[in-house]
C-alpha cells in the first residue's frame, strides 16, 4: 500500500464553557496515492474539522489537538513548527473549501490570489507566476482564461469560482488534494462537470484524494474507499463497492436507505430520526444508539471497531457479539 497519509486516532478538541467539545475523537485512516478515500457523515460530524486537524487549521485557542498523529510522508505534522506546515500547506496538501465566496479574497483578483500561490512556494517571478496562473485556469476548464484571470470573484459564477479554488489548489501539483463538499451549491451539470475536472487532475497528477461530502452519490461515482463518520467517530469504513452492496453499520444503512432512487416513486423518503448528540455530552455507548432502531443493552457499553470481513471495519455491538460467537 502506498498511503502518503496516515491518520492515527487522532483527537482534537475544544475548550469550552460548557464543556469540552470532542470535535474528532479517535479516528484513524490512510490515503493512498493516485487513490481517492470518500468520507460522509451529517454535518456536525467531524469531517471538516479532520480536515483542518490534518492542514494545521484548527483555531488554538479553543481548539486542540488532544492526541493522534498525522503522518504525510513518515513526518509527523503534528510535530512540524508553524513555519514548517505553511511550507506544506498550499504545496504538498491543498485543500479545497466548502464555499468559494468566502474563500476567495474579494479585493484580489482571481489570477493573482493563484499566481501568489506559485510565487510563495515555487519562487517564481511576478510575469512566470501569472503565466501559470493563466495556464491553471484554461486546465480547469475555464473559458477565456486570459480574461478571467483578471476579473474579481464576484464577478464569476459559483462554478467558476469553485474551479477557480480547484486551480488554485493544484497550482503547486499537490500529493493530496482535500476537497471539502467542492459542489456544493451548484447545479447537476456544473457538479458533473467539477469531479470530472477533478477526476483527470488526480490521473494527471497521481494525487490521492479526500472527498468530503454529503452526496453518496458522488461518493459511488468518485471514491475507492469510503470513511463513515458519526458523532466524532469513524463508524464503517471499506471500499465502495463493499460498503455499498453490504453495509453493516445501522447508520451506514440509514444513509444509503435515505437517498432517493428512480424506484422511490412517490411514496414517502426513508429518514433517519432525530440529531447527531451534542458533542459536549455524547452518550456513554454507541453515539447513535438513541437513534438506531436496532439498538441492545449492549449498545450502552463503549464500541471498538471490529474488522468484520478482510479491510471492511464496523464499530457496532452487533457486530462485537458476531465476532464473539465465532470465537468460542
Amino acid at each position: 500500500m502506498n498511503s502518503i497519509l496516515r491518520v492515527n486516532d487522532l483527537k482534537t478538541y475544544f475548550d469550552t464553557e460548557g464543556g469540552i467539545v470532542r470535535a474528532v475523537d479517535g479516528v484513524s485512516f490512510e490515503v493512498e496515492a493516485g487513490k481517492t478515500l470518500g468520507i460522509v457523515g451529517e454535518s456536525g460530524c467531524g469531517k471538516s474539522m479532520t480536515a483542518y486537524s490534518i492542514l494545521g487549521l484548527v483555531p488554538q485557542p479553543p481548539g486542540r489537538i488532544a492526541g493522534g498523529e498525522i503522518l504525510f510522508e513518515d513526518r509527523n505534522l503534528l510535530q512540524l513548527s508553524p513555519r514548517q506546515i505553511r511550507a506544506i500547506r498550499g504545496n504538498d496538501i491543498a485543500m479545497i473549501f466548502q464555499e468559494p465566496m468566502t474563500s476567495l479574497n474579494p479585493v484580489f483578483t482571481v489570477g493573482e490570489q493563484i499566481a501568489e500561490a506559485i510565487r510563495l512556494h515555487r519562487g517564481a517571478d511576478r510575469r512566470d507566476a501569472w503565466r501559470r496562473a493563466v495556464e491553471l485556469l484554461e486546465l480547469v476548464d475555464i473559458p477565456l482564461p486570459e480574461e478571467r484571470a483578471g476579473n474579481y470573484p464576484h464577478e464569476l459564477s459559483g462554478g467558476m469560482r469553485q474551479r477557480a479554488m480547484i486551480a488554485m489548489a493544484i497550482s503547486c501539483d499537490p500529493k493530496l488534494l482535500i476537497a471539502d463538499e467542492p459542489t456544493t451549491a451548484l447545479d447537476v451539470t456544473i457538479q458533473a462537470q467539477i469531479l470530472d475536472v477533478l477526476r483527470r487532475l488526480q490521473e494527471e497528477l497521481g494525487m490521492g484524494l479526500m472527498l468530503i461530502t454529503h452526496d453518496l452519490g458522488i461518493v459511488a461515482e468518485m471514491a475507492h474507499e469510503v470513511l463513515v463518520m458519526y458523532a466524532g467517530q469513524v463508524v464503517e469504513q471499506a471500499d465502495v463497492e463493499t460498503l455499498f452492496g453490504s453495509p453493516r453499520h445501522p447508520y451506514t444503512r440509514g444513509l444509503l436507505a435515505s437517498v432517493p432512487t428512480m424506484s422511490s416513486g412517490t411514496g414517502e423518503l426513508s429518514t433517519i430520526e432525530g440529531t447527531v448528540p451534542d458533542p459536549v455530552s455524547f452518550p456513554a455507548g454507541c453515539r447513535f444508539a438513541p437513534r438506531c432502531d436496532f439498538a441492545v443493552e449492549a449498545c450502552g457499553r463503549p464500541q471498538a471497531l471490529l474488522d468484520v470481513e478482510g479491510s471492511h471495519v464496523v464499530r457496532c455491538a452487533e457486530w462485537q457479539q458476531v465476532m464473539q460467537e465465532a470465537m468460542a
